[in-house]
């Protein structure tokens, strides 16, 4: 077969030929900016030679510190084609975890939105390495203590529009993202260019998400996460329409991006979804959704409420995915298999609430404890193992991947049970599940339960120590705007009693006013363990 490296740059190569005039739309403030995929061909060769003139050379760390924009999009191509890293930079980090991935990361120059200057200004001292700050702007005046502090289109008015990417072995890194991680520092994950064009390749197989020219996509996942689901590249390579929220988007501007630019695509945690369907219940207003082929879900389990709301309310297919900031990130994806289309709605509404089946081009094995196999029977739970070639095989510079890289495969820390036809239900991580008199409960199958209430928004379920079982489940639940004051323990318990042995059911119910989340949209436990880490359930 013929030599012929994979390579990132060349999805911007092909859809500026094929697709030279689909549509790249940004919301600015009460406008949208627009401009096209050839566009962004001429930016980002420009952007790549600007950096080029700063130094920047291949193997070097390019940080990016914000939103959902046509800019930031432009560093997804220019760093890959000239050589360098794309390091996406969570701007939901503490302080202390900013500076340290930045450093650990040897980010040389960070590009930064003007509204998130004030973040770093106060940290630049501590970072070790960076040469130059970039401000995502066209504003001349824009002033910033900062320092070597450059204005973006500055330096692209002064650059070539010279396309000369670099030759480069595929496995050679394009991205870097750090996880978010619960426990101890982040964890940096680098995305070589072959595992960057395989998982694009794979998303757009009809069976996964079925990435498509005519589609007008929207990510509401942050494109600082996991290189934003590999969103920008899947779009890129089939020439689908891209639509970018902007700054600090809410549930009104994502719906009105769904109406105005007529999306078909769109892909976001539960969390978001679940403030959307909130604020279209607050407010009383409608929206045209009836261009949305499909909303895909990830980041933690999708409660089939959710899924059922969104089809009978909004008439909006939902669809569960899985994956992970170490799968470059998608590992699974729901799609019913035509042995299963004579189900009853109620089975297929069931099998919707599953993370669904593997993608091509991965293997997966479930484990016990001591590392044995378990059958594929939807009954027994283990630990997923993963590989495959957009799978991690090691953390970037970090002594913890011998404690999650073994023997060639990925431990996720997931716990999880996988029937007969391959769709995998995932219980819990490991950290999260509730060890109950030397028997395992499940988080994830009590919250998924109690959301279904008809008069609860949030629902998380943490371990509480406990003198004779050790630890017990406490549900943390939080009312929806009907049931603020209303809601009672009893109304809970008795909602969920008839699903679950006895001993599985919470000592306990507190409501509170919200969910602490996680720099990315996922239930932060570990706050609600600290705060509740001496509670005593009333009799």
């Amino acid at each position: 077969m013929m030599e012929y490296p994979l390579l990132v740059h060349r999805f911007l190569e092909r859809t500026s030929v094929f697709s030279p005039d689909k549509e790249i739309v940004t919301r600015e403030g009460d406008g949208v900016h627009r401009y096209t995929y050839a566009d962004l061909m001429v930016r980002s060769s420009r952007l790549s030679n600007a950096l080029a003139g700063l130094g920047v050379g291949v193997g070097d760390r390019v940080g990016t510190f914000g939103w959902n924009t046509y800019r930031h999009l432009e560093v997804y191509f220019a760093a890959p084609a000239m050589g360098a890293v794309l390091h996406t930079i969570n701007i939901r980090l503490f302080t202390e975890d900013l500076v340290y991935i930045i450093n650990h990361a040897g980010d040389k120059v960070i590009l930064v939105d003007p509204d998130l200057v004030p973040l770093l200004e106060p940290l630049a001292s501590q970072m070790e390495m960076v040469k130059h700050f970039i401000i995502m702007t066209d504003d001349r005046g824009f002033t910033t203590t900062l320092s070597n502090a450059l204005i973006y289109e500055d330096l692209l008015s002064a650059a070539s529009d010279a396309y000369s990417p670099v030759n480069l072995d595929e496995n050679a890194p394009a991205g870097l993202c750090y996880t978010s991680a619960t426990t101890g520092r982040p964890k940096g994950v680098i995305y070589s260019h072959r595992g960057i064009v395989l998982h694009s390749m794979m998303e757009a197989q009809a069976d996964t998400i079925g990435f498509r020219e005519r589609d007008v996509v929207l990510p509401v996942v942050p494109m600082f996460h996991a290189n934003c689901w590999g969103v920008p590249y899947s779009s890129a390579m089939v020439g689908a329409n891209l639509v970018l929220t902007g700054v600090r988007p809410g549930p009104e501007v994502i719906c009105q991006l769904f109406e105005s630019e007529k999306v078909t695509l769109s892909l976001g945690v539960p969390t978001i979804w679940v403030g959307l369907l909130d604020y279209l219940e607050r407010s009383g207003k409608t929206y045209d959704f009836s261009s949305l082929r499909e909303i895909a879900s990830g980041g933690s389990a999708v409660p089939i409420s959710l899924i059922q709301a969104y089809k009978e309310k909004l008439g909006v297919k939902m669809v569960q995915a899985y994956g992970m900031t170490e799968a470059t990130p998608v590992i699974s994806y729901n799609r019913l298999n035509s042995h299963l289309d004579d189900m009853t709605e109620g089975d297929k509404m069931r099998l919707a609430g599953t993370q669904g089946v593997m993608v091509p081009g991965l293997e997966m094995r479930l484990v016990d404890d001591e590392g044995n196999d378990l059958p594929w029977d939807g009954e027994q739970r283990g630990e997923l193992l993963f590989k495959g070639p957009w799978i991690a095989s090691e953390y970037y510079n970090d002594p913890r991947s011998s404690e999650t890289f073994i023997d060639g495969w990925y431990h996720s820390g997931d716990i999880a049970s996988v029937n007969a036809d391959g769709y995998i239900q995932i219980g819990d991580r490991v950290k999260d599940m509730v060890k109950s008199g030397g028997e395992w409960i499940s988080s994830v199958d009590l919250e998924t339960a109690i959301i279904a209430h008809p008069g609860v928004l949030e629902a998380a379920v943490i371990a509480i120590p406990h003198e004779r079982w050790v630890e017990r489940p406490l549900a943390c639940v939080v009312p929806n705007a009907d049931s603020q004051g209303k809601l009672g323990k009893a109304d809970v318990l008795d909602f969920i009693r008839d699903r679950f042995a006895p001993w599985w059911l919470p000592d306990d119910v507190v409501f509170i006013d919200e969910i602490p989340k996680t720099s990315v949209g996922k239930f932060d436990k570990k706050v609600l363990r600290e705060r509740y880490k001496d509670h005593h359930p009333e009799s």
